[in-house]
């Protein structure tokens, strides 16, 4: 979504800043608070409910003083521990005698937190410990544009019970064995004999009827994978990932047994198109259950009608699905609870349709959502090209929309090579190779289920790259290589971007053009930073801190990764994967939304990009997407067979996978140190090559 701008006015409303918080997460609830676990009053801390904070303060107190962080660590999916010191207590020497240890657990209605207290000193330890807690019921838009809140008074409603009712919203705060003080604090009053400790125990639950989106009830939709590999680091990235995987994990009330990922924390928790088609599409290597969910999910919301309110149309896939209208001011942004301003998520609904089925997503499950395939290619005939010069394009109509509709959706990101910003209607490059794709990927299962068309759609996809050849490609100081954007006029944006490595493997490009896309990804003006950068540093509009022009996002760069694995690029693929490792090691293996595209000559670890989501679905999936490529295992399961090709020059050395799905079989493969592979498990009647 948007990086709000700093006008200088002394009274501009400020995005709160994200970088230092911790989150800890289980969908549709999360908590975001100090790395000492203190939730304050201040900024986006709080506890989240499906879009509206339920808490807006949780602060630990030990006899009035707030204890001193020493560490902080995950402890698996919805869990964290903060460890403090109270040094005002025990022994008075060195060493600290009292020491705290705050369990936090989200669970997806609510939170709870064991505070054990431990005490080695010599003497008897009194104190009063408090929790003092605050609700606003602010809408996340609100906090996100740094809007002013009102604390809601409380009712006290037994015994170490307080609770807020906002609507139909309820919060209700219990202490066990705690005593209300000030209508707004549980507090203890504890002792402990030497060498002892203690534990204090105090819970939130949330009453909210009316979520959109809410927790699933069932198991995993995908196998976690056994991996071996003499680099380490993709291994602790791959865990970390798989548990941020599972707390993001969301469902419609309504259908709960259709499972999609949430896009992040704390903005986007809810059903995102592009960003639970993506993350659902590299997380296939591991099942297509989620896949499924996803297709089933954004299916049923398929649009039916002209709207230019909600930019919905017949056929088009939506962009996100929130509680109410999602108000940005500072952008004169106003969203729909349901809104379909985005260009790209209906190809990528018909992509991910077909490599699920190609991964193994049972026929009948596939069958069933030919009807919404027909749909999003007549979207695509029909209503993408509203000039009908050919190109998927897009323009806000409503006025108060996404100004840009492509997953750089920021209002400056569309730049010439001189830093100038292009004006809408915009046909941006990689929506014209996720349309040539979803054309041919959608006339293969339209002939596969024995329905018409297909051959319309190859032609569609044959005229399709005819014309970018002729309007996209462009020459200029980093020689010939695809524009970003055609702007209004039809002029080409001649910026180089991360963009044109979205084409690989999509079929658009010849092999001379994309050994050329290929050497340009891989070239140091793109690639130097811990990952690919969203713009080279070469360019006018170019900025470290940008959002979408210079910054390195780590599902980009692990979509270019793939593309380049796949069409046997190993050495730039391999240089893109080392950057990613390394953000990874510095960012405690939970990579953020993005980061900053400085060089790495420059800095020893990546800075943080201040208002970036943490953790987000497509981040953590690049984990998922980087063993892949690693392996290099391709199925084809309607075709019965399967394509073994692993990455060449991978930084990983020898690596083994254990547990691909494919269909109902789990699949193992193993490369060694001089790059031959090996697969074992395949499904019966699958050949390999």
């Amino acid at each position: 979504m948007l990086a709000e701008p700093h006008s200088g006015l002394g009274d501009h409303r400020l995005q709160p800043l994200l970088h230092d918080l911790i989150s800890t997460v289980m969908a549709p609830t999360s908590a975001l608070s100090g790395a000492d676990g203190q939730i304050r009053p201040a900024g986006v801390q709080g506890l989240f409910h499906a879009d509206t904070r339920a808490l807006s303060q949780a602060t630990l107190l030990v006899d009035g003083h707030e204890p001193e962080a020493i560490g902080y660590a995950p402890a698996g999916p919805g869990r964290s521990r903060f460890t403090s010191l109270a040094r005002r207590l025990g022994d008075r020497m060195p060493d600290p005698t009292v020491r705290i240890d705050r369990v936090r657990e989200i669970g997806p209605t609510g939170m709870s937190e064991s505070v054990e207290i431990t005490s080695t000193a010599s003497m008897t330890v009194t104190a009063t410990v408090s929790i003092e807690l605050a609700c606003d019921f602010a809408p996340i838009s609100v906090v996100k544009s740094g809007g002013d809140t009102e604390t809601s008074e409380p009712v006290r409603t037994g015994p170490g019970r307080l609770s807020w009712r906002s609507g139909r919203i309820r919060v209700v705060a219990t202490g066990a064995g705690a005593s209300i003080v000030d209508e707004s604090r549980l507090v203890w009053q504890i002792t402990l004999a030497p060498r002892s400790r203690v534990i204090l125990f105090w819970d939130t639950l949330i009453e909210d009827p009316d979520a959109v989106v809410v927790a699933p009830p069932g198991e995993l939709e995908w196998s976690v994978p056994g991996v071996t590999v003499a680099d380490r680091r993709l291994t602790r990235m791959l865990d970390q990932a798989l548990d941020d995987l599972a707390s993001l994990r969301l469902t419609e009330a309504d259908t709960p047994e259709d499972t999609f990922l949430g896009a992040g924390v704390p903005w986007f928790l809810t059903l995102f198109g592009r960003d639970s088609l993506w993350a659902a599409s590299m997380m296939l290597p591991l099942g297509t259950d989620l896949a499924g969910g996803t297709l089933r999910t954004l299916a049923r919301r398929q649009g039916v009608r002209i709207d230019p309110r909600t930019g919905e149309a017949p056929g088009k896939i939506m962009h996100e699905l929130r509680r109410d209208e999602f108000v940005e001011p500072a952008h004169n942004v106003r969203l729909p609870a349901a809104y379909y301003g985005t260009i790209d998520a209906t190809p990528l609904w018909i992509s991910l349709l077909h490599d699920a089925w190609r991964w193994g997503l049972p026929e009948d499950e596939v069958a069933a959502l030919v009807p919404n395939l027909e749909a999003a290619l007549g979207w695509l005939r029909d209503h993408a090209d509203p000039d009908g010069d050919g190109f998927i394009e897009y323009i806000d109509s409503s006025g108060r929309g996404l100004a840009n509709q492509g997953w750089k959706d920021s209002g400056d990101s569309i730049r010439f090579q001189h830093g100038g910003t292009a004006e809408p209607p915009i046909a941006l490059v990689e929506v014209q190779g996720y349309a040539y794709q979803a054309a041919r990927q959608g006339a293969s299962l339209l002939e596969a289920f024995g329905r018409p068309g297909a051959e319309e759609w190859r032609e569609y996809a044959a005229a399709l790259a005819e014309r970018f050849r002729a309007k996209f490609w462009v020459d200029g100081p980093h020689g010939r290589f695809p524009a970003l954007a055609l702007d209004h006029d039809k002029r080409p944006v001649d910026a180089l971007t991360s963009n044109i490595g979205h084409l690989l493997g999509t079929g658009l490009l010849s092999e001379e053009e994309t050994a050329q896309v290929a050497a340009l990804l891989a070239s140091p003006a793109m690639a130097e930073g811990f990952g690919l950068r969203t713009m080279s540093a070469e360019e006018g509009g170019y900025s470290t801190l940008s959002y979408h022009c210079g910054s390195i996002w780590p599902h980009d760069t692990a979509i270019v990764i793939a593309g380049l694995a796949r069409e046997g690029f190993g050495d730039q693929a391999a240089v893109l994967a080392e950057g990613l490792l390394a953000a990874a090691e510095s960012f405690g293996y939970r990579l953020p939304e993005l980061y900053a595209g400085d060089s790495r000559g420059s800095v020893i670890r990546p800075v943080p990009y201040p208002a970036a989501c943490r953790p987000q679905a497509w981040s953590a999936a690049a984990a998922v997407t980087i063993a892949h490529a690693a392996v290099g295992f391709y199925p084809d399961v309607p075709g019965g067979r399967a394509v073994l090709r692993p990455l060449a020059g991978a930084p990983l050395g020898a690596v083994s996978v254990r547990g691909l799905r494919v269909g109902d079989a789990h699949v193992d493969v193993h490369v060694d140190y001089d790059g031959k592979a090996t697969a074992t498990g395949l499904p019966a009647g699958m050949s390999l090559s």
